[in-house]
């Protein structure tokens, strides 16, 4: 652990001893994920068009989940590139970018780095959000949710949401907040250690954000898989394969979103917890911090498979054919 300080916000060439494999495989994971995703979407939506042709009624849910795919699919080509970039070329962000107005400041690239860092990192968990809540809506009070969630609605949302993330995302471009590189020279974010309260609100403030969404989403959630639950039991347990297949429908959707919950949570905890430790511990861990970001990465990795690719028919099959099989056992 560091004490003195950031030991590469100045550095003009990546550290030795690091390797560009890590990124790599985020990225070509990140990539494959969710244009997957994106062509399961757009199959999906040519099969629901009726038999004149017109285009099909789609719910607030695809619009949502067609946002977050997007949005991932998004972070994943405008940051990726950046990072191979520089290990391609050996050279900092800060280096590779046009410098900024002062000494101690980044690069112009770097701050737009650390911008998109901020942003791509809370837009798709307001997405999220959105999501848990629609599906929380649907199963636990259907008549609301038949009467107000339009497919218009889901589509003023994702505009919104991103709108209100850019400007909460740019106030460190404007002074609040500092952005920095960090190490090995390969990344940007918001200054998370040392300095006053001027330096130090942002992250904090982020931190804090995060962390309320990510209890908002597993607050509905937990409530949907109670739902869920409650569903289930109220089906008969044996009999024709029309009368299991209700209940088989909502296991599947239990085990998905307990999963999505345990996976959100996991990656998320570890950069919100190096926000607190670096605001009021001074924990200037760049290693750990470089985790967390990694971390907070798989996020976009994981949600087209669990929101799309693990919904598919081939899948609800596998995980039908694997239940029975440890039913007969």
């Amino acid at each position: 652990m560091e004490s003195e300080g950031y030991r590469c916000r100045s550095s003009r060439y990546i550290e030795s001893g690091q390797s560009a494999v890590p990124g790599s495989v985020l990225f070509a994971a990140g990539l494959l994920g969710n244009v997957l995703a994106l062509l399961l979407l757009g199959q999906h939506r040519r099969r629901s068009r009726s038999p004149g042709g017109r285009p099909p009624r789609v719910s607030a849910f695809y619009v949502l989940v067609s946002g977050l795919a997007v949005t991932d699919l998004l972070g994943k080509c405008l940051l990726s590139p950046i990072v191979l970039a520089a290990y391609a070329y050996n050279r900092s962000l800060s280096e590779l970018g046009p410098g900024g107005r002062g000494q101690d400041e980044p690069g112009m690239l770097c701050q737009l780095f650390a911008f998109l860092m901020a942003f791509f990192g809370l837009a798709p968990m307001l997405l999220l959000l959105a999501m848990a809540l629609e599906c929380w809506l649907s199963l636990g009070h259907p008549y609301f949710y038949r009467r107000h969630l339009t497919r218009r609605l889901g589509a003023t949302l994702g505009p919104a949401a991103a709108g209100l993330c850019a400007l909460f995302c740019a106030l460190p471009l404007l002074g609040f907040g500092v952005p920095m590189q960090y190490c090995p020279g390969t990344w940007c974010f918001i200054r998370m250690a040392g300095g006053g309260p001027r330096q130090l609100g942002f992250p904090v403030l982020y931190a804090s954000l995060m962390g309320l969404l990510v209890l908002a989403i597993v607050a509905c959630n937990v409530s949907s898989m109670r739902h869920l639950y409650g569903m289930a039991r109220r089906q008969p347990r044996r009999g024709p394969a029309p009368a299991a297949a209700p209940r088989m429908e909502e296991l599947d959707h239990l085990v998905l979103l307990g999963l999505m919950t345990v996976l959100f949570t996991v990656c998320s905890l570890p950069l919100i917890i190096r926000a607190y430790l670096g605001a009021f511990a001074a924990d200037f861990n760049e290693n750990a911090d470089l985790s967390a970001l990694r971390f907070l990465s798989v996020n976009s990795i994981v949600d087209p498979w669990v929101f799309i690719i693990f919904r598919t028919s081939v899948f609800r099959g596998f995980v039908r054919r694997f239940c029975r099989g440890l039913s007969s056992r």
